[in-house]
């Protein structure tokens, strides 16, 4: 009998090209095929709540598959984190109804980029986080990110996808969107119905311009009115980024 199966997991994407699967290349995605395939006993597709781009963390990613095997969902999650490799690590597992989908189910998610501030990073963070002891009008780009609240179209802060010719729109609501200081660290936390490719990193992108001093809150509001004429500014460091958390509506009753 089939079953659906609900992870959550965890991982450090230093190491990895991305989510996605991609010929000889090592990959979130392509990793845990190949090691619950192994439990399974044959192929198994695993789809995640999103594709976090190649040197991306989560700490609460969550993903789904289908099995035939009755292991029990405890077991199963004990057998893949003896199977994996340190940085990738399943916390949990669970039953889910079988036509659960991690992405299209979901209705938020959450992000966290972390700009650290001081002149010295230690090695111990570096991995973690986008070094940026530059001089930077933080006031200036916290008091910027709530502009990029709301219902918008937000072309101009996405890369080309191989899956804009699937969906029809790149409108998204961004529930949340604030800058803070954290001791020191100046952190980004964006919380939304949903993201473009490389969404996150570019609105990191211009947050920073707007510290610069090279664009300022009109502007960064003139890219969220179409029809969007230029593209916006640089695509922010990949290691500063982590999935934070994945929400879904409550579990319809049997």
């Amino acid at each position: 009998m089939s079953r659906r199966i609900r992870i959550t997991l965890s991982y450090d994407g230093t190491d990895f090209h991305g989510w996605q699967v991609q010929p000889g290349l090592p990959t979130i995605q392509g990793t845990l095929e190949e090691i619950i395939g192994s439990i399974e006993g044959g192929p198994v597709q695993v789809a995640g709540s999103g594709r976090t781009d190649a040197g991306v963390h989560a700490r609460a990613q969550v993903a789904a598959f289908t099995l035939h095997n009755p292991i029990p969902t405890d077991n199963l999650l004990r057998a893949i984190n003896r199977l994996l490799p340190p940085s990738i690590r399943v916390t949990e597992t669970a039953e889910a109804h079988m036509w659960f989908h991690p992405r299209f189910d979901a209705v938020a998610k959450t992000y966290r980029y972390t700009l650290f501030r001081s002149a010295l990073c230690s090695p111990f963070l570096w991995r973690y986080v986008h070094h940026y002891p530059y001089p930077l009008d933080e006031a200036a780009m916290i008091a910027a990110a709530p502009v990029l609240e709301g219902e918008h179209d937000f072309t101009a802060f996405a890369a080309a996808d191989d899956r804009d010719n699937q969906e029809q729109t790149r409108v998204r609501t961004i529930f949340s969107s604030r800058f803070e200081r954290v001791e020191e660290s100046l952190v980004y936390t964006v919380r939304g119905s949903g993201f473009l490719k490389h969404m996150v990193r570019n609105l990191v992108g211009n947050l920073i311009e707007v510290g610069r001093g090279n664009l300022d809150a009109g502007a960064l509001r003139q890219f969220l009115v179409p029809p969007v004429s230029r593209k916006s500014c640089p695509t922010a460091a990949a290691k500063g980024l982590c999935l934070q958390s994945v929400e879904y509506p409550p579990a319809p009753s049997d």
